[in-house]
């Protein structure tokens, strides 16, 4: 049975000033937890399989969708914590709070735990450290079903609440893993995948690459491009033709245009029996 809650009236009171320190990187690692705000958000985290050691909440600031999940967080085996609404708005990271946070610990996955298929499509983003471009590829990437996603370089923080926020959730939805990009490398190599790289240099369009079975699609920024190990490693490189002004897109949207290439492709090849 959970533990009834106490009452927590004070925004200056110890446990909302861990919450607040923990929108810091250094403090989320320090406590191997990561900050989840939101009903919605911490409904998928849970389906996620990610663990809830702490919910605050705040009744006055429910959301319809937050009274909805309710009855659902009530059955939680975790720490409870009752926020008044100026704590829970201290501890808050969004301009229109719905009353739901949670500290939550990640599923232990590594390279191995990740499935093998014999049509696996896996997104790798390099380098992204901007948690709004992270956040909504990882939407991306659950929209278009992907088997799994690697992000790697220096920077990268898949516990930032922006990136939740960002995700809408998906950050749960799909295995995700944050890995050395040697490492991400020998791991597709190992299973036989095929490495397509987006480069702006590249002679390839993007409807004109086969995207068929076990492939890896590997984005970097969009003010650096991908790192040259990268390019060096891909079977192609492949590029968004670009037709006005512009000479690059933001990443999540040139994530979307490949991955659906990809389950285009995947549609419309014929069924093996």
């Amino acid at each position: 049975m959970a533990r009834a809650p106490a009452p927590i009236e004070s925004p200056t009171n110890p446990r909302v000033k861990r919450l607040v320190r923990l929108r810091e990187r250094r403090t989320r690692d320090a406590e191997g937890v990561a900050l989840v705000e939101g009903a919605r958000e911490v409904d998928r985290a849970m389906d996620g399989g990610w663990s809830v050691v702490v919910l605050a909440t705040c009744t006055a600031l429910y959301s319809p969708e937050a009274r909805t999940l309710a009855p659902r967080r009530e059955r939680l085996e975790a720490e409870r914590w009752a926020l008044s609404e100026a704590a829970f708005r201290k501890a808050s990271v969004r301009q229109h709070p719905d009353g739901v946070l949670a500290l939550v610990v990640p599923p232990q996955r590594t390279l191995s735990d990740l499935p093998a298929r014999s049509d696996a499509l896996w997104l790798v983003a390099d380098g992204l450290e901007k948690p709004g471009n992270l956040g909504a590829l990882l939407r991306t990437a659950d929209a278009a079903a992907v088997d799994a996603v690697l992000v790697t370089g220096a920077g990268t923080d898949l516990a930032n609440p922006n990136v939740v926020r960002a995700s809408m959730g998906s950050l749960f939805a799909r295995p995700v893993l944050a890995v050395a990009p040697d490492e991400a490398r020998a791991e597709l190599r190992a299973r036989g995948m095929r490495v397509v790289a987006t480069s702006p240099a590249a002679t390839v369009d993007l409807w004109d690459a086969d995207l068929l079975g076990p492939v890896a699609i590997v984005l970097g920024t969009e003010h650096a491009g991908l790192d040259p190990g990268w390019l060096a490693d891909a079977d192609v490189q492949v590029r968004v033709p670009m037709a006005g002004l512009a000479d690059s897109l933001n990443v999540a949207t040139t994530g979307a245009l490949l991955l659906f290439e990809a389950r285009r492709q995947r549609r419309a090849a014929p069924q093996k029996d």
